[in-house]
C-alpha cells in the first residue's frame, strides 16, 4: 500500500490526535454488556506478497493464514466480483470464528462513483453472502478526488445499503473531515445508518486521522512506514483502543498493511501480543508455530 508513503517517517509526528468529541457520545450509548470482539489481519494471503510467512511445503495459503490470523482485509474483491462458489470455498477453508472484510468492487467506488450501482452492489453482496457468519464489515474506499460536492450521492448510497450488512466507508479527500459543517453532516449520516467511519493511519496523510467513531465498531487501516517508529505507533493504538474498550467499544477491526520480509518481525505479532496483554484478549500470535 503506497498511499501516504514518505521517505523519512521519523521526521513526522505520529502521535494520535485526541478523540473527536462525538466519539465519546457514540460510545456512551453502547450496550455495556456486549462482549468485545477483536479482529486483526492483513490485506491478502498471497504467498508472493508475504515472503517468509509460509512454512516450506504449505499447500493451501488461506488455510494456513487462518491458523495465524482471525481476519483478512479481502482486497482482491476490489478488482473483481468473485463467483459465489469462490466465497463458499473460502468459507470452508477457515475456522468458525474467522472474519472476511471484503473491499467493494472498484466499479462501484471508482468507475461509477456510487451512481447507478444498485445492481452491482446487489450482485456483490449476493455472492459475498456465501461467507455466511464469516462475512464481516464490507468496506467502501473512495478515490482521493471524490469530494463533498457529491455528498448527496453518498447519502443515497448509504440509505439504500442493506441494513443487515455492516458497512464502513473510507474517504481520502480531506474536505470530508476538515470542513466542520460537511464533517458533522457526514458523521450524523453514518450514525443514523450504523456505518463505520474508517480510520486510516498512514505516515504521509495525517490530515485524514479524524478519530471520529460513528458506531461501536472501530475499523482501522494501519499503513506501516517500514521503520522502527511503527512499533511506537502501535503502542499508541493499544492505549487508545483500551480507552475505547473501557468506554464501550464492541468491535475492533485492525488491518495492517506492511511489506513483510523473512528477517523482520511481523508488526501484527507485536500488536497482537500487546493487545492480549493490555486488552485481555487471547488472539493467536502469528509465527508462534515456526
Amino acid at each position: 500500500m503506497k498511499f501516504g508513503k514518505v521517505d523519512h517517517p521519523e521526521q513526522i509526528s505520529h502521535t494520535l490526535p485526541e478523540d473527536h468529541p462525538g466519539t465519546e457520545s457514540v460510545l456512551q450509548r453502547s450496550n455495556k454488556n456486549d462482549v468485545l470482539k477483536i479482529y486483526v489481519g492483513l490485506p491478502n494471503w498471497n504467498r508472493t506478497k508475504l515472503k517468509g510467512f509460509y512454512p516450506r511445503g504449505t499447500k493451501d495459503e488461506l488455510s494456513y493464514y487462518a491458523t495465524q490470523f482471525n481476519a483478512i482485509e479481502l482486497n482482491a474483491t476490489f478488482y473483481r466480483i468473485f463467483p459465489a462458489e469462490q466465497f463458499s470455498d473460502w468459507y470452508d477453508k477457515t475456522p468458525i470464528d474467522f472474519k472476511f472484510f471484503p473491499k467493494l468492487y472498484q466499479e462501484i467506488s471508482h468507475w461509477k462513483r456510487l451512481k447507478g450501482t444498485g445492481a452491482i452492489v446487489e450482485h456483490f453482496i449476493n455472492n459475498a453472502a456465501n461467507l455466511k457468519e464469516k462475512l464481516g464489515t464490507v468496506f467502501l474506499q473512495m478515490p482521493g478526488n471524490f469530494t463533498p460536492r457529491d455528498f448527496n450521492t453518498v447519502v443515497n448510497f448509504v440509505e439504500e445499503w442493506p441494513i443487515d450488512i455492516p458497512l464502513a466507508i473510507e474517504f481520502r479527500h480531506s474536505d470530508w473531515f476538515n470542513n466542520k459543517g460537511i464533517a458533522e453532516a457526514l458523521y450524523q449520516l453514518f450514525e443514523r445508518n450504523n456505518v463505520s467511519n474508517v480510520i486510516v493511519d498512514t505516515p504521509g496523510r495525517r490530515d485524514l486521522l479524524h478519530m471520529r467513531l460513528t458506531n461501536t465498531t472501530t475499523f482501522v487501516r494501519f499503513v506501516a512506514a517500514n521503520h522502527e517508529i511503527d512499533y511506537k505507533r502501535l503502542d499508541e493504538w493499544v492505549v487508545r483502543l483500551n480507552q475505547w474498550k473501557s468506554k464501550g467499544i464492541k468491535e475492533i477491526d485492525f488491518l495492517i498493511h506492511q511489506n513483510i520480509k523473512k528477517d523482520v518481525p511481523l508488526l501484527s505479532a507485536y500488536l497482537i501480543k500487546k493487545m492480549n496483554h493490555n486488552l485481555g484478549c487471547k488472539l493467536e500470535v502469528p509465527g508462534n508455530d515456526q
